[in-house]
């Protein structure tokens, strides 16, 4: 253990120099192999963070993949199901709980994955699992000190207990994916909003300046999580020698609307043995409407309805949100319109 640690440069190369230090104590991280920088430092402490909550909220092993300070994608250790070990290319490997949630966290959103910072709930050391910080946290921004308290709230199932809509019926399993998008947000850059299904998250809209355009960033990514599990993506003729990044770049493209990008004749060669038929735009909106059972939370509160309608494309049952907006009564009535149920939790959530 050491009080500081000299860093190549900071967020970028021209800023030197760098360092982590401690005011008080020794450095809580032991670095094992490699040379982490500014980011990789700022992506391990918040997903340290998500993880050690998310695993004291449910129970279970959890995991988070991170990029530029907000994750990618969260999940719980929960068995994967056949068509997840097929998109997540697990097949063939035995996976223990924590690695069922460290495919199903890198799994959400592969493309923003790649290159990611992974963290897991279950293999730390004890001194650094014993880490506590201090009450007051200190910010430097052009050459100012910022100060505030630490947000040690606690996120619970006590969160969920206003439901203001008609359907008030939020199974325990819409809890856990409540519960999960709500901690992903506690350390997600915000604007942003999080959609989680079966104990993952399969959509993150982090750093948008509106509401619903976190809203449609977010329900874009799980629309492409689902519309990998399509019967023609699963089946997709892969030539052999291809590498898992190709082939979640290749898919990403085939799923598009540029799918001609990788059909195009003299170019599917380099990727299949024989050419796919396109997804078309008709079938994946006839995929998309079978989306169901998903849970929203929001890390600030709607201010329109619009944001439930965009949310209900992409199969969204259960919400989560602050209220307080003066038009919580229209997203409500648009909640209703749905039979969506949500909880007004009191409790925003901004992270910067």
């Amino acid at each position: 253990m050491a009080k500081e640690m000299e860093l190549k440069y900071g967020c970028n190369p021209n800023q030197k120099p760098s360092r982590i230090f401690m005011r008080e104590g020794e450095l809580p991280i032991e670095i094992l192999n490699g040379r982490p920088g500014y980011i990789n430092f700022l992506d391990a402490f918040n997903s340290w963070q998500l993880v050690k909550e998310l695993k004291e909220a449910s129970g279970l092993p959890s995991a988070a993949s991170f990029k530029h300070v907000s994750p990618a994608g969260a999940a719980v250790g929960t068995e994967l199901s056949d068509i997840e070990k097929k998109i997540y290319f697990v097949e063939d490997i035995p996976l223990s709980p924590i690695a069922s949630a460290y495919a199903r966290a890198r799994g959400a959103d592969r493309m923003s994955s790649y290159g990611d910072w992974a963290a897991l709930s279950d293999i730390c050391d004890k001194e650094t699992a014993g880490y506590v910080p201090a009450p007051i946290e200190h910010k430097d921004v052009f050459g100012i000190t910022f100060e505030q308290g630490r947000n040690n709230f606690k996120i619970d199932a006590g969160l969920l207990e206003n439901l203001p809509t008609q359907n008030k019926t939020l199974p325990e399993e819409a809890k856990r994916d409540l519960i999960l998008a709500l901690i992903t947000l506690k350390y997600t850059q915000s604007n942003s909003v999080c959609y989680a299904k079966e104990g993952k998250v399969i959509g993150v809209g982090a750093g948008q300046q509106s509401r619903i355009h976190c809203t449609r960033l977010a329900g874009n990514k799980a629309d492409i999580w689902y519309l990998r599990q399509h019967e023609k993506v699963l089946n997709l003729p892969f030539r052999p020698d291809i590498r898992r990044p190709d082939r979640d770049n290749t898919i990403d493209v085939y799923i598009s609307d540029d799918y001609m990008d990788v059909l195009a004749d003299g170019i599917w060669q380099q990727f299949f043995t024989t050419c796919p038929e396109p997804l078309t735009r008709e079938e994946k909106a006839a995929w998309l409407t079978t989306m169901t059972g998903v849970a929203l939370g929001s890390d600030a509160f709607f201010p329109f309805g619009d944001n439930i309608e965009r949310a209900h494309r992409s199969g969204v049952q259960y919400i989560a949100q602050p209220g307080g907006s003066i038009r919580d009564d229209h997203v409500i009535q648009t909640c209703d319109k749905y039979g969506i149920a949500m909880a007004f939790t009191g409790m925003r959530l901004f992270h910067h």
